[in-house]
Formats: C-alpha cells, sequence, structure tokens
C-alpha cells in the first residue's frame, strides 16, 4: 500500500495558486492506494512574512542566495511530510530549495487542485520547468 501526501499552494483551495511564495496556504492531501483519503489545509510563510529582507540576487539569478534559500526552506518546514508540491509558477531558487529538502516541486499549467492531484495520481502531469523565473 503506497501512502505520500501532496502540497499544493493555493488561496482559495479550490485553485493552484500561480506562484509558490506569494501562496496563503497549502492544501495537502495525503494519498492511500492512489486515492485521496484526507485533505487539510495549513499555513503557509508567504513573501510578506520577509518584507523587511532584502532581495538578493547571486551571480544574477534570483533566489539562490543563502538568505533566499533559507526563505524557502522555512516556507516547506510545514510540508516535509510531502513527497510533492504542485505551484503554477515559482522562482528557481524556491525550486532548488525545494528539492534539497527532498520535496520534488512541480511546476504545472492545471488550475483546479482536484484535477492537478488527479494527474500526479495518474502520473501524467507535466512538470513545467520552462516556467521557472
Amino acid at each position: 500500500m503506497e501512502k505520500y501526501n501532496i502540497a499544493v499552494v493555493t488561496d482559495d483551495g479550490e485553485t493552484i495558486s500561480q506562484h509558490f511564495g506569494r501562496a496563503q496556504y497549502y492544501e495537502v492531501l495525503h494519498i492511500e492506494n492512489n486515492a485521496v483519503v484526507h485533505r487539510e489545509r495549513r499555513e503557509k510563510l508567504n513573501h510578506s512574512h520577509f518584507a523587511h529582507h532584502d532581495h538578493h540576487h547571486a551571480g544574477g539569478q534570483h533566489g539562490f542566495d543563502e538568505e533566499s534559500r533559507k526563505k524557502h526552506i522555512g516556507m516547506a518546514e510545514t510540508i516535509s511530510d510531502c513527497r510533492f508540491l504542485l505551484a503554477r509558477g515559482m522562482g528557481a531558487g524556491a525550486y532548488d530549495s525545494l528539492l534539497q529538502v527532498n520535496i520534488q516541486p512541480i511546476v504545472t499549467d492545471i488550475q483546479k487542485i482536484d484535477d492537478a492531484i488527479n494527474a500526479v495520481i495518474n502520473d501524467t502531469i507535466i512538470n513545467h520547468k520552462e516556467k521557472l523565473h
């Protein structure tokens, strides 16, 4: 029996947010035997929580400096039990930081959470890494 969790960034619990860093919540779906068995909303740190921090660019790339990495990892702490994170957009630094804490980020063009979850379960979701910024 396979069990895993999928986190989705959202502001309303129905649609996937356009940007990982700006989303208000995580919708976490618990999957067992290819079915959603539980769903919960978790608070999420977002860019507004770090408004007093400077924005840095390491080697011209946004989000790869140590301060940004700490922010991204902080945003991921509440979903450390998740295998995947779904978003419709995110920075390359955030994507890399999530990989470092063993969460597979997926940048999708699917808007509805339930549709995207079904695509993950059915292994048909496309990771649009070309949308990283």
